[in-house]
């Protein structure tokens, strides 16, 4: 009967020990993927950007120094 107390103790531990580690893992991975979800918002507003900054670049005037010349 000690043995058999002893296995489940065993048991229940190494469920324990299994169950912490899946939860360390799926922190890790949501952690991961927030960061990509950054990353790829952040290159998307930064994309945005410099498109708005060539549309701006575009609509300014041409430069009247080469009809001074």
């Amino acid at each position: 009967m000690r043995n058999v107390e002893r296995l489940s103790s065993v048991k229940s531990e190494l469920l324990d020990i299994f169950m912490s580690m899946e939860v360390v893992e799926h922190e890790h991975r949501s952690r991961d993927a927030a960061q990509r979800n950054l990353r790829a918002r952040r290159g998307i507003e930064l994309h945005e950007e410099f498109k708005r900054l060539s549309q701006d670049i575009a609509e300014l005037p041409g430069d009247d120094a080469d009809e001074v010349h």
